[in-house]
């Protein structure tokens, strides 16, 4: 076998596995070096797995609520180490499935860690190492990055792996934490929450900024964070965890606010307060490749300052999302073969969170919009309005859109309740197309469906709702 491949790529996540299946697809030789599983953390150990379980956690949630369809079940209960085995069965199956597609395009693969050794005339060098030895020597005039993240630790709070865990530890718990602590309410640490609380835990969160899901519109964010309460979580914000005392099988700390301090004794503690990019032990040392903050620093077309060299994904920065990640996978690839790919905008990726109720947006929140200096229409739609949500059983929830008032284009859409994260694509291929608020008003949305608050949320911010 040659040494020598077109395209050489560096991880085996979302996006290094669509770097190397489109770049096969278009003629390319390709290889990819991954040290652990195919499929990334998000396969593995983030987005497929926490979704088998969240479900799990849904169907108790509903056993526990039959009466009010009309059915009962006697004392539903659930055993956690089968939910458990199912999510990493699902992950393994798909995990499969990812090196069959490599398989099937003829990537050649090399299991181990890979590092930059230099060059080689106009390619790039990469060392395999195995267990600290070099097991093969590749060259490739063009290399992409895309070593993806790990969880950030934070002095005095780090994570051990049996009384603090990380996302991974709670997706594999050894033992179900009766009391619950959660420091970070971003997606992940939001999702652990709600799994958790829907299978009978006693749920705490600390957010140290002054509302929960910092990234999403405030009026959403509030609206989870009453959600939430109503389910029994308790919510800290603005709020500083103090130092962890661990006993045995459990620990304790001093959470402090602008309230007071709450003394707080839990089972558990999940941390989940970020993310750092693997940039160490890449050989980036000898490149002109910048790091800003532990991630790779790269242009439009996922270029960096070394000629031959790309960085896609977490590693790149944020948002910190796996279809992010193969999108600027595609466009890197296409961008290497001499076509003329859209660059991707960041206003343009929807944002998720797959907790009870859910959270979906994408483009500007309506504080952010008239930060920007524009003037601004919004509409607002409640599914306590809709047919379908109420006959589900799933009134709460709003769907919101903020539009540019003088020219029409839609700025951002927010979205929370049930089945919202299936649904923000619509308003994602509505900017995507430059649609305006004239299309969507003429689009035709089935009935009955939640979809319909999408339409009426859009007349609410012009002609006005029909069904308000």
């Amino acid at each position: 076998m040659s040494d020598l491949f077109d395209l050489i790529v560096i991880g085996g996540g979302p996006g290094g596995y669509v770097a190397a299946l489109r770049a096969s697809q278009l003629g390319l030789n390709v290889a990819i070096v991954e040290s652990t599983h195919f499929g990334g953390v998000c396969l593995n150990w983030g987005c497929i797995p926490t979704k088998t379980l969240l479900r799990s956690a849904e169907i108790f949630h509903n056993l526990q609520n039959l009466k009010e369809f009309g059915l009962a079940a006697d004392n539903p209960t659930f055993d956690l180490e089968k939910i458990v085995a199912r999510s990493r069965g699902v992950a393994d199956r798909m995990r499969k499935g990812v090196a069959h597609l490599l398989k099937k395009a003829k990537v050649t693969t090399f299991d181990g860690r890979a590092k930059l050794a230099g060059r080689s005339g106009e390619a790039h060098k990469v060392e395999v190492t195995k267990e600290g030895q070099v097991v093969a020597t590749i060259r490739a005039p063009h290399v992409i990055l895309a070593t993806g993240a790990r969880a950030r630790q934070l002095p005095g709070l780090e994570t051990d792996g049996k009384l603090v865990w990380s996302a991974k530890e709670a997706m594999v718990p050894d033992s179900f934490p009766k009391k619950l602590l959660v420091i970070g309410s971003g997606a992940i640490g939001i999702e652990f929450a709600s799994f958790y609380r829907d299978l009978g835990s006693e749920v705490t969160i600390a957010e140290v900024a002054d509302r929960i899901l910092i990234a999403e519109d405030p009026e959403i964010s509030a609206q989870a964070q009453k959600a939430f309460e109503k389910r029994g979580i308790k919510i800290l914000t603005s709020a500083k965890v103090g130092a962890l005392k661990k006993d045995s099988n459990s620990v304790s700390t001093t959470i402090e606010t602008p309230k007071g301090k709450t003394a707080l004794t839990v089972d558990r503690i999940i941390c989940a307060v970020g993310i750092v990019g693997n940039v160490e032990d890449l050989g980036l040392e000898s490149t002109k490749v910048k790091i800003d903050r532990t991630h790779i620093v790269t242009d439009e077309f996922c270029r960096t300052d070394e000629p031959g060299l790309y960085a896609i994904g977490d590693v790149a920065g944020a948002p910190w999302l796996a279809h992010k990640a193969s999108h600027e996978a595609v466009i890197c690839v296409e961008k290497i073969l001499g076509r003329t790919p859209e660059p991707l905008h960041a206003l343009s990726i929807p944002g998720c969170t797959y907790s009870r109720p859910q959270i979906a947006s994408v483009g500007m929140s309506e504080e952010k919009a008239k930060a920007a200096g524009k003037t601004v229409k919004v509409g607002r739609f409640p599914f306590l309005a809709n047919g379908k949500a109420v006959a589900m059983g799933e009134p709460d929830g709003m769907t919101k859109v903020v539009f540019d008032a003088t020219t029409g284009e839609l700025l951002g859409a927010h979205m929370i309740g049930a089945e919202v994260t299936e649904m923000i694509q619509g308003y994602v291929i509505a900017r995507a197309g430059e649609l305006t608020e004239a299309e969507l008003m003429e689009t035709v949305f089935p009935h009955p469906t939640i979809s319909e608050t999408m339409h009426e949320s859009v007349l609410a911010a012009f002609e006005g709702a029909l069904h308000i």
